[in-house]
C-alpha cells in the first residue's frame, strides 16, 4: 500500500467533487467534499465581468485546494479547460508545487463511480 497522499477531482468549471483517504491518509478513497462556483452575476462591462470571474474561480480552485492536504499525486478529471487551468494554480502555490499531477477527460460521474475511477488510477 502507498503511503502517499493520493486526491483525485473531478471538476468542470462551476463544480467540484474531491476524493481522497481521508484524514488518516490510509484505507480506502473517499469523498472529502463537494465545492461549487457559482459563476458571475451579469455585468454592464464585460471587463468588470472577466476580472469578477476569475476572482470566482481562484476562490474556486483555493477551497478545492483547502480539502487537500500536503498532496504527493493528484489525477484531476472532467469536462472543459478547468483541470489545466487547476494545475497551472497548483503549480503556482508553494504548498502544491511538488506535486505530480496527471489529468484526463471524462463526463459528470456520480460519486461511488468517481471513487472507482480514482482507487483504479492509484493501483
Amino acid at each position: 500500500m502507498s503511503d502517499k497522499k493520493q486526491f483525485g477531482v473531478w471538476m468542470d468549471g462551476h463544480h467540484a467533487t474531491v476524493v481522497g483517504k481521508g484524514t488518516s491518509g490510509d484505507g480506502d478513497f473517499v469523498v472529502l467534499g463537494h465545492v461549487t462556483n457559482p459563476g458571475a452575476e451579469g455585468n454592464s462591462s464585460e471587463n468588470a465581468k472577466n476580472n469578477h470571474e476569475q476572482s470566482l474561480t481562484q476562490k474556486f480552485f483555493k477551497e478545492i485546494a483547502a480539502l487537500m492536504q500536503n498532496v504527493d499525486e493528484i489525477h484531476i478529471t472532467g469536462t472543459g479547460d478547468a483541470q489545466e487551468q487547476f494545475i497551472k494554480f497548483l503549480a503556482n502555490t508553494p504548498q502544491y508545487k511538488n506535486a505530480v499531477a496527471n489529468e484526463s477527460t471524462s463526463n459528470k460521474m456520480s460519486d461511488e463511480k468517481l471513487i472507482e475511477m480514482i482507487t483504479a488510477n492509484f493501483n
